[in-house]
Formats: C-alpha cells, structure tokens, sequence
C-alpha cells in the first residue's frame, strides 16, 4: 500500500479466479508489481487451478499482495451444499440462484429472514474457509522465498458488494465473532459522490445506474465504519463504483488528485477498486451470470482498466 503523503492509497482488483483468463490478467498486474491488494473468488469451478497459477508464480513476485476474500452469493455454485443453502440456490442445481435484489428482498421479508441469514452464514462459514486455507499456502510459499508479504488476518469483500445488503452484513459480522476471526479489512463500499459532481466535464461519461448504486450502499455503509472504528480498523473511502467496468488512466487523473485530498482530511485509506481481467467467450459457463456476461465480463473495458493499472 502505497502512502501519498499522508493518505494511504491501495490499488485493488477484484476477481482473481473468476475465469482463468481473468486470472492470468490480474497476474500480469501482480508481476509489474502494480496490485496492493487483490479479491479471490472462492466457488467457480477454476479456483484450484487459477490458486496453482498463483502458487507457481509467488516466487517471481516483486511482494505478495494483500489477498481477501470475494464472497459470492449471485454467481458460481455453493460451497455449503443444498441440504445447507436451499434458499440461496437453484431448484435442480448447486447454482448460486439469487440476485442482488433477491438477496436485499431477504431483509426486509420477515418470514424469511432468520433462515436466510442461518444459511447465508453456513455459505460464509464455507467460502472463507476455502479461501483462508489457499491464502495460508500463498503466505507460506513468500516466506520460503523471502517475497514481501504483509498480510496478518482474514480479509473480506464480496462480489457485486453484496456483503452491504443488511441481512448479509449480520450474517457476517455474527460469523467473524464466533469463529475467532482475526479481521484486518472489511471493504466499506463507501464512495464520496461529490468529487464525481465537482468535474462537470465528466458527467456525462458514467452511467446513471451507478449513481443509484452509489446512493443505496452509502445508506448500508454507516454500520461498516461502526465496525471498523469499533474493531481497530482504519476507515476507508472505495472509488470504483460509478466508475465502474471503466476505469480509464484519463478519467483517473482528473479526480485523483481531489478523491485523494478527501480521502486526506477525513484520515482513511483510498482504496482505487479495478476490474482488469477479460473473460474468454468460451470460458462463459453456467456459473457465471448472463446479464453479467454480456454487460461485463466480455467487455474490452476491462482490458481499459488493466492498462490504467499497470500506468499507475
């Protein structure tokens, strides 16, 4: 993590074993020694595969970067298992089978909602168990070959920033107390829209729904600094959310220099989120998403934000 000034700036890409093309990208980013901190995906069928590209190519590393992990309750397939999850999945398959909405439905369903947070913390019990075992092996192959790593807990995020929907951030807070975990982040998907309107010159270059996006988890994102302010964790700001799928080098530099001055005079760390892997037309499987896939995954943006990455 890079400290600019007096303001600590962390460069972040979401996704790491989403696909293994995705993968490869991150790593070209890791290798040029322009990631601090990187989100695993714990439930596509590629993870074993895309953690041994990782393994193998720790030792080439310049530093390790800080690894959390992605919870993912909208794509993949359950690591809980049907008997555990039947409410988060689909009908005839171990398919991850809610939607953003429907999960945020499960908040506010009365009848619902013991029972959705009861499986939703049986799925994070499992995807970070997964994870942490395959962020111990990173950490144990940098320290035989002597690569930086300042990792020293678990870290979490979640896809499509999922774990801000108030029945998910219970069910993880609850899960985190008792399990013992020693936590060192959390992300707060909490992104300052003023810098965004201050540029008129830009306004017209983000998509309206993202603004919307922006709103809603700003409404969820005053429990997460509760959190962190009351567990020794320094607050953050997240840029990446109106911005997101496009973060170019060129837009980048016009608000930079504001997001990290706000991120400066209210004392938190400026974590920049990118997305720089690319997914291959014939690595589209059932696990991921369709709507994500044709407004996302495939898109040459990505490649857009992993030059801005390897520029910065």
């Amino acid at each position: 993590m890079e400290n600019m000034g007096m303001v600590k700036i962390d460069i972040h890409a979401d996704d790491y074993a989403l696909t293994v093309n995705t993968s490869r990208d991150m790593l070209d980013c890791m290798k040029a020694g322009k990631l601090n901190s990187i989100s695993i995906v714990p439930n596509m069928s590629c993870f074993e595969q895309c953690m041994n590209m990782l393994y193998e190519e720790i030792p080439k590393l310049p530093f390790l970067p800080l690894m959390s992990v992605h919870l993912d309750f909208v794509e993949g397939r359950s690591l809980a298992g049907r008997e555990e999850v039947p409410l988060l999945i689909g009908e005839d398959s171990d398919l991850m089978g809610l939607s953003w909405g429907g999960l945020f439905q499960l908040s506010y369903l009365p009848w619902k909602r013991q029972e959705a947070k009861r499986q939703i913390k049986k799925e994070i019990e499992a995807q970070i168990e997964r994870v942490e075992a395959a962020v111990r092996v990173c950490m144990e192959i940098a320290d035989k070959h002597q690569i930086p790593c300042r990792q020293k807990g678990i870290r979490v995020d979640s896809h499509q920033h999922a774990h801000m929907i108030p029945v998910v951030w219970e069910a993880l807070t609850e899960v985190l107390e008792q399990e013992n975990y020693k936590v060192e982040y959390i992300r707060n998907s909490k992104e300052v829209l003023g810098v965004f309107l201050s540029e008129k010159s830009l306004w017209k270059t983000y998509r309206p729904i993202n603004f919307v996006k922006n709103r809603l988890l700003a409404v969820y994102s005053h429990r997460v600094d509760g959190y962190m302010k009351t567990h020794g964790m320094q607050q953050m700001y997240l840029w990446g959310l109106i911005m997101s799928g496009h973060m170019d080098y060129g837009r980048i530099q016009k608000l930079y220099g504001a997001m990290r001055d706000k991120a400066q005079r209210d004392n938190r760390v400026l974590e920049i989120l990118f997305h720089p892997g690319i997914t291959l037309p014939e690595e589209v499987t059932e696990e991921i998403a369709k709507e994500a896939v044709e407004t996302f995954y495939l898109l040459e943006d990505r490649h857009v934000e992993k030059e801005a990455v390897i520029k910065l």
